[in-house]
């Protein structure tokens, strides 16, 4: 008697944890609704940081593109002195340089959000390119005498 008394509380006990244990569908619904509003929120703030970094990018390329212009303007100035042959090479020169800091320009203004695999790549290929050009500049101003 006493047996089956204690399997009966033991069985009790194991079905009365099993049942509130275990979630309704309603709740695992809810649970499920909870997690992708969370998901989302996530979602969203990850996008507005990649969003955030393609514009702080945009302001700074901006800012070393109208430094070049900026250099650019400085060294016609100081070519004018020139003798005429040289100054032909260094116009020569320096048109090719406006052309590609005009060029790196459009290419960042007319770049579309797609992705931030494809940002990062873009990023760095822009990157290299940027200093490409700030190295020609630091070549063009440097006077290389024999």
């Amino acid at each position: 008697m006493k047996k089956s008394i204690l399997a009966l509380a033991t069985s009790a006990l194991i079905a009365g944890a099993i049942f509130t244990s275990c979630n309704s569908p309603a709740k695992k619904v809810e649970n499920a609704e909870n997690e992708v509003k969370e998901a989302n929120k996530e979602l969203n703030k990850a996008n507005e940081e990649y969003l955030a970094d393609i514009e702080s990018y945009r302001k700074e390329t901006a800012d070393k593109i109208a430094a070049n212009d900026r250099s650019i303007a400085e060294f016609n100035a100081r070519i004018k002195s020139q003798k005429k042959a040289a100054k032909a090479d260094y116009k020569k020169k320096i048109a090719a340089l406006e052309q590609k800091n005009s060029d790196m320009k459009k290419k960042i203004d007319g770049y579309k959000a797609e992705g931030k695999e494809n940002w990062e790549k873009f990023k760095a290929e822009f990157s290299h390119d940027m200093e490409e050009i700030g190295k020609a500049f630091k070549d063009l101003t440097v006077k290389n005498v024999k």
